[in-house]
């Protein structure tokens, strides 16, 4: 503390409180096709029916990508859940487009080299530019076609400006006559990413789109209806039942002098795709306001687009309504939005109110389309957002249906660059990316070839492959990789034990939801797979099917070539490495070498005693604590563990003895 001036007391206090945390080892990551939901936005999924809610139901398409992350789910409840897509838009209420074709009306002629095409396209933010080929005819050297090449994308666009229909372009002539043509406009749908919002994408196309978007892109935005209606609309509007009673006058904006300004507002599943029923309704926003600054009495925002921006699981909010578009531009000074929907000219006529709805506003949405086939990049550029530690803090990444290049991409450039969880992959045959399907010696080569080309790493897990099992959802049957299984039983033993135990066996590696197996290795086999590192899954009549080996893809000998081993010092390191923070910007001297000798060692003694190790030694003093290593700002504590092993092999040796032998005489 401070040196005092002047006598008088000084009351501190010191926390000496530190330990060592725990940590999670239990959240999972998986980056998959699905039919709605974010884009490469992870979200945290907790049980199936959450899955279904937030990503939809599974497609013949997206079934392996539904089934791996809701299998992992079916043994724990975290797993944060990433959507790839690459082509699929947003539908929309309104659809007006893009440049899409080019209609010749003048020719031109004498055309000695195809001339430059000049389109005048809409402002560009981050997206590519519309371009044109023009062809000339080899003889008359007139213009005969132009062909757009890129019909542009990733526009960013005020939904009132844009390129107007039949709008002149101007092919510039090297030689000859220059020519016009007309630019003809076709929505075709693309989606862009709005950085000034969190909504994921929409579908935006150079001209009007409005007043309502899907929120995710998908064909599942086709299914939505949206409807809003106010006091002058309320009684015959086929969604009142929905409500209490009507929309009127918010107290915000009767405090201003003005009135008429709530809305209710209902988000309809119009066909059922999305809760099996048509014509349900599955969001109500009561008493929303027409007012930008409106407040509701605890102070939040009441605007109707803030509210349905902010809260809205399935619609974007894109403009305003035909019908409740301000007709003029300027508002009472107490509204502060110009862009709102106020019909009030000045402050001098606070009561003329907001403009009423002539009918109720329903409007259906369309144009949404799906693409569950994104490339391989897609697919590894999702799973690259994992691999920021201080970000997701997760454990255990599920691989799905990977090809080698993406299982290697996961494996080299999440799990070993984070060093602290752990990748699990399932094998498909590495030339024709088939999923592996038999028995005996030839299915065993192809799931050894499919390892080869994985590095060796004691941060992965390779499983035997595929199983079969029911999807309610289609009343159907699919192969879904194991993976998502494998990661589920690691994340169930944490729960039931530890993470340092391991996940296989009778005991605590039982698979669920399986029909049959792709492949189900004989003892034969099995001792080919777990020479290469695979870990046999095995059905036992009887007994069930069983994850029947707990190494990792190290390929050297080691200790670390046990799933249990690895899983138990990303705890420790994990865990140490937290409390280990709080001694930066301390002094290196004995007293805080000797705290923290006093945090760790106790919660490797506990460690000890749940089986995790055998035994350790903390050494932080000055021997490794050297006057080089302080003047260098360093600080160095050496924690040796011996890890405790999972038992993979068993030696039961029965000895038959004589009756007038004694067992000591045997060696009994």
């Amino acid at each position: 503390m401070a040196f005092q001036l002047s006598p008088g007391v000084v009351v501190t206090e010191q926390d000496l409180t530190n330990i060592v945390p725990a940590v999670s080892t239990s959240t999972g990551a998986f980056a998959g096709t699905f039919v709605w939901g974010p884009v490469e936005e992870p979200v945290t999924v907790t049980s199936e029916n959450v899955l279904v809610e937030r990503f939809g139901r599974p497609t013949t398409g997206n079934s392996q990508s539904f089934f791996t992350a809701a299998n992992f789910l079916s043994y724990t409840n975290n797993l944060l859940v990433s959507r790839v897509d690459s082509t699929s838009v947003n539908a929309v209420a309104e659809q007006t487009g893009r440049i899409a074709s080019i209609t010749i009306t003048e020719a031109g002629d004498s055309y000695t080299t195809a001339p430059a095409v000049t389109i005048s396209a809409p402002d560009i933010s981050g997206g590519t530019q519309a371009t044109a080929v023009a062809e000339i005819d080899e003889q008359t050297g007139a213009v005969t076609s132009i062909t757009i090449t890129n019909p542009g994308s990733g526009y960013l666009l005020d939904p009132d400006t844009g390129v107007a229909d039949n709008a002149l372009i101007t092919i510039e002539a090297s030689s000859g006559t220059s020519a016009t043509a007309t630019m003809t406009l076709e929505f075709t749908g693309f989606k862009i990413k709005n950085t000034d919002d969190y909504i994921n994408y929409y579908v935006n196309g150079g001209g009007i789109i409005g007043p309502w978007a899907a929120k995710y892109p998908g064909t599942l935005g086709n299914s939505l209806k949206v409807s809003m209606a106010d006091y002058t609309t309320y009684s015959t509007w086929v969604y009142k039942d929905e409500f209490d009673t009507q929309p009127g006058t918010s107290e915000y904006v009767a405090g201003k002098g003005s009135q008429g300004d709530e809305m209710h507002i209902v988000v309809v599943d119009e066909d059922g795709d999305i809760t099996g029923t048509p014509g349900v309704v599955i969001e109500k926003f009561a008493f929303v306001s027409k007012a930008a600054d409106a407040k509701k009495t605890d102070g939040s925002n009441n605007y109707y687009k803030t509210v349905i921006n902010a809260q809205s699981r399935y619609i974007w909010w894109m403009d305003h309504t035909t019908q409740v578009a301000a007709t003029s531009t300027t508002n009472a000074s107490t509204i502060t939005d110009t862009a709102a929907l106020l019909d009030i000219g000045a402050e001098t006529e606070p009561n003329k109110g907001f403009k009423d709805l002539s009918d109720a506003q329903t409007i259906s949405l369309t144009g949404g389309t799906l693409d569950i086939n994104p490339t391989q990049g897609n697919i590894q550029t999702a799973f690259a957002a994992f691999a920021n530690a201080d970000l997701y803090d997760i454990s255990l990444v599920l691989g799905g249906r990977t090809p080698h290049e993406t299982a290697d991409f996961i494996i080299s450039n999440v799990a070993e660059v984070r060093k602290d969880c752990v990748a699990f992959i399932s094998p498909i045959n590495a030339t024709s990316e088939d999923i592996i399907v038999g028995s005996g010696s030839d299915a065993a080569n192809a799931l050894v070839a499919f390892r080869n080309e994985l590095p060796s790493s004691s941060y992965a897990v390779l499983d035997s492959g595929y199983k079969y099992q029911y999807d309610r959802y289609n009343d159907t049957y699919r192969w879904v990789p194991l993976n998502g299984d494998i990661a589920g039983l690691a994340a169930r033993t944490d729960y039931t034990n530890d993470a340092w135990w391991s996940p296989a066996g009778l005991n605590r590696g039982q698979i669920k939801n399986v029909v049959k197996l792709a492949v189900n290795p004989g003892k034969v086999e099995r001792d080919t797979l777990y020479k290469a590192g695979i870990n046999p899954v095995v059905t036992f009549p009887g007994e069930g099917t069983v994850l029947f080996g707990d190494k990792t893809l190290l390929a050297k000998p080691s200790a670390f070539d046990r799933i249990n081993v690895r899983r138990l010092f990303i705890v420790l390191e994990k865990a140490i490495a937290i409390a280990a923070r709080y001694q930066l910007f301390e002094f290196n001297d004995s007293f805080t070498r000797a705290q923290f000798k006093n945090l760790v060692e106790p919660f490797l003694r506990d460690v000890q005693g749940r089986r995790g190790i055998v035994d350790f030694r903390v050494k932080c003093d000055d021997t490794n604590n050297t006057g080089e290593v302080i003047d260098r700002n360093e600080f160095v504590a050496d924690i040796f563990i011996k890890p405790n092993r999972s038992i993979n092999f068993i030696s039961l040796n029965f000895i038959a003895a004589r009756s007038e032998v004694s067992f000591e005489e045997i060696g009994a």
